[in-house]
C-alpha cells in the first residue's frame, strides 16, 4: 500500500471538496461579474449593441445558467459563513462537518424556492 506524502492535508473528505466547490464557485461568480460589467458598460458605448447583447440573454440556455450562477452564489455565500466559523469560534473545526452539511441543506432549500419561479420566466421568454 502506498504510503500518502507528508503534509497533505486533504483525502477526498467533506473539507476538500468544500474547499474545491469554494474556489469553483468563487471563480464562476467573478467572471460572471466581469462579463456583467463589460455589457452593461455597453449602454455608454453603444446603446444599439447592448440591446442586442440584452436580446441574447433571453434564452433557454442563459436562463439554465442563471439557475448555475444562482446555486453558486448560494453556496458560496453560505460556506464563506461556515469557513468565518470555523475560523473565529473555538468550536468551528469540531463542527466543520456538520456545518457543511447545514450549508447544502440551506442552500438547496432557498434554491428549490427560486427555481420554480425562475423557471416560469424563462419559458415565457418568446412567448
Amino acid at each position: 500500500m502506498a504510503k500518502l506524502p507528508a503534509g497533505t492535508l486533504y483525502r477526498g473528505k467533506v473539507g476538500m471538496w468544500s474547499w474545491v466547490l469554494h474556489r469553483i464557485t468563487g471563480v464562476a461568480i467573478f467572471f460572471f461579474l466581469l462579463v456583467h460589467i463589460l455589457d452593461t458598460s455597453l449602454v455608454r458605448v453603444d446603446p444599439e449593441a447592448y440591446n442586442s447583447v440584452m436580446a441574447t440573454y433571453k434564452t433557454v440556455i442563459i436562463g439554465f445558467g442563471e439557475l448555475g450562477l444562482v446555486a453558486a452564489i448560494l453556496f458560496h455565500a453560505f460556506n464563506g459563513v461556515r469557513i468565518i466559523l470555523i475560523d473565529f469560534w473555538r468550536k468551528g473545526f469540531k463542527y466543520q462537518n456538520l456545518m457543511f452539511w447545514i450549508v447544502v441543506a440551506i442552500a438547496f432549500i432557498l434554491f428549490a424556492g427560486f427555481a420554480p419561479r425562475h423557471l416560469m420566466h424563462v419559458f415565457s421568454y418568446n412567448h
